[in-house]
């Protein structure tokens, strides 16, 4: 038999072999879309236009200062006014401990005297809060101004910029991320067969035939490739017509970067399954670094907001580059001509071939076949 002819029969017999397999689909295809999903929901569902805080606020005494306040406030239209109108302490402070109001501003009772801006603790430091401060320490500023009557010299103008497109949105930087996220999983979590396989002895007993088993792991490659192609059509429609993402896709930076982290992500598939003593032992594993990369690799959010001293280890997950190679194909444009994305092509490369050889190495090494 023919190469190529042997290759399309292993390339077939992989195929149903891999789709007969729950886990496969569940893990590839639907956990990505639901995770997706998500997130999507959770933090790109609004922009900033559509924040909105809900507030109770509390005038103990009317003076020049309160009634002031009281007046910016009002005009602020993100400030949701729990009734409309003014409230007492007691009513405010439980709502807020029922989390009805995400806060109770307390005007000052006289003059020069303190806003206070109270919250429920579980809510201490969430993102409203902080919002509300800001608002507040504005508000506050504004107030002396006007008392003292001074008329501010300097203002803020803010702007922003970007290395993408003018359209580019947090919703296109999560899409990125989950299919970058979705091809990693579907190579750590593809190589199960290969634990079964060697532990019954069915690979000892497919040496002795005239399979090459070089054709072999090409034929599970291709397959997971077309898997691979398929997560990014399904994640990229949903990211596209379900929420709207905007990409700009640079197919060469895009293709350079599915390769290389494809391949360097089935060889530490290939890695855990060379120790694993059983499936279990392997879905352990690969669910242990999988949770760990998901976290650390900039998916949902960029990691230069990391504490200090988590941002090197977020540097030595090969997902952190293959994350960031993804967007520079899908949402910048311009990875061919960038330094860092080659740099992250050559780190990805290096974690790859290391896997690989000493996967390689366990397999020669190791025998744990059921005899």
């Amino acid at each position: 038999m023919s190469n190529r002819k042997q290759l399309g029969k292993l390339f077939g017999a992989q195929i149903k072999m891999m789709f007969r397999e729950k886990q496969v689909w569940f893990w590839n295809l639907f956990f990505p879309v639901i995770l997706m999903v998500i997130f999507m929901v959770i933090f790109a569902g609004g922009g900033g236009s559509d924040f909105k805080a809900k507030i109770a606020v509390v005038k103990p005494s009317a003076n020049e200062t309160s009634d002031m306040m009281e007046s910016y406030l009002r005009q602020i239209p993100v400030l949701e006014w729990e009734s409309g109108q003014l409230v007492s302490g007691e009513q405010a402070d439980a709502w807020v401990k029922e989390k009805d109001v995400d806060a109770v501003i307390v005007l000052p009772e006289a003059e020069a005297a303190t806003l206070r801006l109270i919250v429920n603790k579980e809510n201490e430091t969430s993102a409203t809060t902080q919002a509300l401060t800001g608002i507040l320490d504005q508000l506050v500023q504004q107030t002396n101004y006007k008392v003292a009557g001074i008329e501010p010299m300097f203002h803020v103008e803010k702007t922003s910029v970007t290395s993408g497109s003018e359209d580019l949105s947090y919703v296109d930087f999560l899409l990125t991320g989950m299919i970058a996220l979705a091809i990693a999983q579907g190579a750590l979590f593809g190589m199960v067969d290969m634990v079964e396989m060697r532990r019954k002895g069915l690979l000892k007993r497919l040496r002795l035939t005239p399979v090459k088993m070089g054709l072999f792991g090409v034929a599970g490659m291709m397959v997971r490739f077309i898997l691979g192609i398929v997560q990014i059509v399904l994640l990229t429609a949903i990211g596209v017509f379900g929420f709207g993402a905007n990409l700009h896709v640079d197919f060469a930076s895009l293709l350079v970067a599915f390769f290389v982290g494809a391949l360097a992500f089935n060889a530490m598939g290939y890695l855990f399954s060379s120790f694993s003593k059983s499936i279990e032992a392997y879905m352990g594993m690969a669910n242990i670094v999988n949770f760990l990369m998901m976290f650390l690799s900039g998916i949902f959010f960029p990691t230069s907001g990391f504490p200090e001293w988590l941002v090197p280890v977020s540097h030595a997950l090969p997902l952190t580059y293959f994350v960031n190679s993804i967007r520079d194909g899908m949402v910048y444009g311009e990875g061919i001509a960038n330094s860092d994305f080659w740099m992250g092509i050559g780190i990805m490369g290096v974690w790859g071939i290391v896997a690989f050889l000493l996967g390689a190495l366990i397999y020669r090494k190791a025998k744990i076949e059921v005899r």
